[in-house]
Parts: C-alpha cells; sequence; structure tokens
C-alpha cells in the first residue's frame, strides 16, 4: 500500500488534480494508493494508516516544512509503516516547473519562481533547489518569492524585476494544485504570465514512483544486516507535459 500524504484544500480542483497524480502513481507502481490530507479533507493519513499497517508513506509535498518535518511524523510513528523523504530538491520537480513555465509561454525577461513559503530552518530549500535547477535552462534572470511566511514576497519580487527593467516577469508556480495561493498568483500586478500548478504532471508520478520503490524494496546486506539508506535523485530527464 502506497499512501500519498498531501497538505489538503478546500479548493475542489486541487482534489481532482491529486487524483489524478494518484492514478498515474497506481499505474506506474501497479500498488494501491490512497491520499491522506493534512488539512481541510477526509481521510486524514492517520485514518487511512489505521487501515494499512505497513504501508509506505510518501510526502506529496514540495518542501520540508512544518507539515513534512512534524506533522507527518508525529502521525506515522504510532504506526508500522515506512516514510520516505519528500519532493524537495528532486530534479523532476524542477524539470516539471520548466515545462509549466514553457506552457505559458515562456520566461519571458525574468522569473519568478513562487513557493508557499516556510518559516522553518530549510523549509524553502524545495523552492531554492527547482529555481537553481531553472535558473540553468532558461538564461534570464530567476528569483524566488513566497506566498506565506518568507519574504521576499511574490509581489515585491514581480515589482522588484520590473523596476530593475524587466519588462516581462514570469511566475514559475512551485505549487501543487490550484488552491487559495494560485488564485492570488493570478491576481499580482505586473505579472507577464503566471504558470499553472505542476499538478498531475508526469515527472511528479515518477519521482513519487521512486520514492515509494526505494522504500519498499528489501535493504542490501553485507557482511551482516544494515539499515537501508537513501538513495540519490534518478538522473536528470525530460518529462513532456
Amino acid at each position: 500500500m502506497l499512501v500519498l500524504a498531501v497538505h489538503g484544500s478546500a479548493v475542489p480542483e486541487a482534489g481532482v488534480t491529486i487524483e489524478r497524480l494518484a492514478e498515474s502513481v497506481r499505474g506506474l507502481t501497479g500498488a494501491p494508493v490512497v491520499v491522506g490530507h493534512l488539512d481541510h479533507r477526509a481521510p486524514s493519513p492517520a485514518e487511512v494508516l489505521a487501515s494499512c499497517p505497513g504501508a509506505v508513506v510518501v510526502p506529496l509535498l514540495l518542501g520540508d516544512g512544518y507539515h513534512r518535518t512534524v506533522d507527518i511524523p508525529t502521525v506515522t510513528r504510532r504506526h508500522d509503516c515506512l516514510v520516505t523523504p519528500g519532493l524537495s530538491g528532486v530534479p523532476a520537480v524542477g524539470l516539471a516547473l520548466h515545462d509549466r513555465l514553457v506552457e505559458a509561454g515562456g520566461p519571458g525577461d525574468a522569473v519568478v519562481v513562487a513557493g508557499a513559503g516556510s518559516s522553518r530552518p530549510g523549509g524553502n530549500g524545495g523552492t531554492e533547489a527547482a529555481a537553481r535547477l531553472l535558473a540553468r535552462r532558461v538564461g534570464v534572470p530567476v528569483v524566488t518569492a513566497y506566498c506565506s511566511a518568507s519574504e521576499p514576497t511574490v509581489r515585491d519580487a514581480v515589482a522588484g524585476l520590473r523596476a530593475a527593467g524587466h519588462a516581462r516577469v514570469a511566475i514559475a508556480t512551485h505549487l501543487l494544485a490550484p488552491g487559495r495561493f494560485t488564485h492570488a498568483l493570478a491576481a499580482v500586478p505586473g505579472a507577464w504570465t503566471v504558470a499553472a500548478p505542476l499538478g498531475a504532471h508526469p515527472g511528479l508520478a515518477h519521482a513519487v514512483t521512486w520514492r515509494y520503490r526505494e522504500a519498499a524494496a528489501p535493504p542490501v546486506t553485507r557482511a551482516g544486516p544494515r539499515a537501508k539508506r537513501p538513495g540519490r535523485a534518478p538522473a536528470l530527464v525530460s518529462w513532456g507535459a
């Protein structure tokens, strides 16, 4: 059993998007896939894990903020399950971000990578990693900004780039699904284009599948049992949208 632990949203489109991604993961893994929502929707991860002993939990989160470092460990330590790292820093996320930006019209003269934002140390590392990968591919200035909890705000970042002479400032949306933050990004003044959230991009489905298979595989033993250690992310691959 594979449990996707997601933030959750009251916006109906978010649930549809996450279910599309879950369906792609089912097709790639052949495993039963259930979604547990940390907020706003049911079932919760605790409710799912209560009936799924031994499940592998993959945090469907782009950063290592409070949900990934506190909420999920608190829930999962009460159940006999394996928990993988989230998607922070996974190269496929940066490639998906690039694809969504291209779909929206391209990078323009400069790009603001808009993340959800976290006040926890390291919580914005996923946004920063995706921005670094994107910068290597687009050849224009790329900065990070946040929808909450961190600075600069997306509005301020767009305004700053325009004041510096960049007329076409694109927003690359480092978010999984439609919701309150994506609605706010669509209203940012001065933005030339706003990319769609990452959604059910094939690269994310492959990243989740890699996390699951790494956790579910038997540990390699050499001269006696050893604890399984996290592997490295797969090599960069260009995914079609």
